[in-house]
């Protein structure tokens, strides 16, 4: 309901409506667990996106103040701009706002995991798409690189594969910020293939109970063929060439060079190589057919479940 409300809306004070209400659902379902960590899980989201939905309205409050106008495309009032750009990167976790998504993700299991990856932030996106024109290009610019960047650099050295997937989302939300200036429906475009590969590894690793790498290493005796799908959908959110997800990669450093900004383009691309480390790594370990040493923890082939 709350994703229905803010993405139909063209008043601010119902897409605001309608993130709180996504905001309050989201919760319940982060604290499940009744584990200390999913507590902090929830408590941080709470803040972080209570704190970005108060600087949306104060953004369209200013922007009405000054210009009487309450739609959602008629954001022309440049602090309100400017304002209302951080506010949609605290929500959606871009660098330098990036610090809660991290943890949050640690703190829930990995189906509610899923739904913050793909489903929360799709209220945000659509906010994104539809001030696209009012939006600060060089603030927007400047934190999609820095998202680029500190996602790929920050998922070097993760053992944690939850850990792993949201700095590989931080990462593909500074593609789709940089270009949601100069063609929002290849940002969109972006997002959906995002979400989509990113559902399919958390559904495969929620298939086989897997949060480690260590135990990634461990699933190739269970379940072989899903550990080749698993391998071959990182490799397409790395954006390798014969897969889908180098499409929206080709398309925006293609628009990006368009619009003359091959410097931006060649910074972003090459940031690109740091995450597909990781990717390759996480492609290694679900594909080993045995792990390379021995691991202190019990294989999971010999507990009998019940």
């Amino acid at each position: 309901l709350g994703t229905t409300i803010t993405i139909s809306s063209s008043h601010w004070i119902m897409a605001w409506t309608g993130l709180e209400i996504n905001t309050l659902a989201i919760l319940p379902l982060i604290s499940k667990s009744h584990h200390p960590r999913a507590i902090e899980a929830a408590t941080k989201y709470f803040l972080v996106q209570a704190t970005a939905s108060a600087l949306i309205l104060f953004s369209s409050m200013t922007n009405a103040w000054q210009t009487g106008q309450w739609d959602i495309t008629q954001l022309t009032y440049p602090t309100s701009c400017l304002i209302l750009t951080t506010a949609i990167a605290m929500k959606l976790g871009l660098v330098p706002f990036h610090f809660w998504f991290p943890e949050v993700l640690q703190g829930t299991s990995l189906a509610t995991g899923l739904l913050l990856s793909t489903a929360m932030k799709f209220p945000p996106m659509t906010l994104f798409f539809m001030t696209s024109q009012s939006l600060n290009p060089t603030l927007l610019i400047i934190l999609a690189i820095l998202s680029a960047a500190l996602g790929g650099w920050m998922g070097l050295n993760q053992t944690q594969i939850r850990k792993i997937l949201a700095f590989s989302s931080i990462f593909h939300l500074g593609w789709m910020a940089i270009i949601i200036l100069y063609s929002p429906k290849l940002a969109l475009v972006n997002f959906y293939m995002y979400a989509l590969m990113t559902a399919l590894v958390l559904l495969t690793l929620n298939s086989t109970n897997t949060l480690k790498l260590s135990t990634l290493m461990t699933t190739w005796t269970k379940t072989p063929a899903l550990s080749a799908t698993l391998m071959l959908t990182l490799l397409s959110l790395a954006g390798l060439p014969p897969l889908t997800g180098f499409l929206p990669k080709w398309l925006i450093i293609q628009e990006l060079t368009k619009q003359e900004m091959a410097p931006t383009a060649t910074i972003i691309a090459l940031l690109s190589l740091l995450s597909l480390f990781f990717y390759l790594r996480l492609a290694y370990c679900a594909t080993i057919t045995l792990p390379p040493h021995t691991t202190n923890h019990m294989k999971q082939w010999h507990i009998n479940k019940p």
